[in-house]
């Protein structure tokens, strides 16, 4: 309701905010090359990410601020996790270089979009993006804890383009930055 104060202290929240609070752990970890921690830290984030978004539509408890809060842990998370990949599997890396370049480029993209047009990260929460986002925690958790698997490596990083492709064009159309999208096929609507 419009006027209406957020209730931003919440479960959700909370998880997001120890995903965050969580990143100079991970931090340690990869500095340290202590890959056990790193296993057991990056594999609670992956799932307190999806028990925030579960729990927040569950229970009615989905805020803008929570939404913000959740796209800047998701953010934290997925760069120690490429932090890892990066300082823990070096051949891994190397081996998939191109893909780990492109991956990264899509990724920021959106967000540098944001930020040019918009002045501000965004945090759109599309359909797309938050599949993917389950897609690639599967396989972050999936290759540190039971090794690599070339089929859903592949799998991930067609479904990691699309998803950061319709992101990219949410963004061009939209016309000012809202966290309530859905999909970009549903913008022709909201833009009217």
């Amino acid at each position: 309701m419009p006027g209406q104060k957020e209730k931003i202290i919440n479960i959700p929240n909370a998880l997001s905010a120890y995903r965050l609070l969580a990143l100079p752990f991970l931090i340690y970890s990869i500095a340290t090359s202590d890959k056990h921690l790193f296993i057991i830290l990056i594999s609670i984030n992956l799932i307190t990410d999806i028990l925030d978004g579960l729990i927040a539509r569950v229970f009615n408890l989905q805020t803008e601020f929570g939404a913000r809060l959740d796209s800047i842990a998701d953010m934290g998370t997925f760069i120690m996790a490429l932090a890892g990949f990066i300082f823990l599997e070096k051949e891994f890396v190397h081996e998939h270089s191109f893909a780990f370049i492109f991956l990264m480029a899509c990724y920021f993209a959106p967000y540098i979009i944001s930020l040019i047009k918009f002045k501000r990260i965004q945090s759109l929460h599309l359909y797309s993006y938050k599949i993917t986002g389950y897609v690639q925690g599967i396989f972050i958790f999936t290759f540190f804890n039971f090794g690599y698997a070339a089929w859903y490596f592949y799998f991930m990083m067609i479904m990691s383009f699309i998803a950061y492709i319709e992101e990219t064009l949410a963004l061009f159309v939209m016309k000012e930055l809202r966290s309530d999208i859905k999909s970009v096929f549903l913008l022709k609507k909201i833009n009217r």
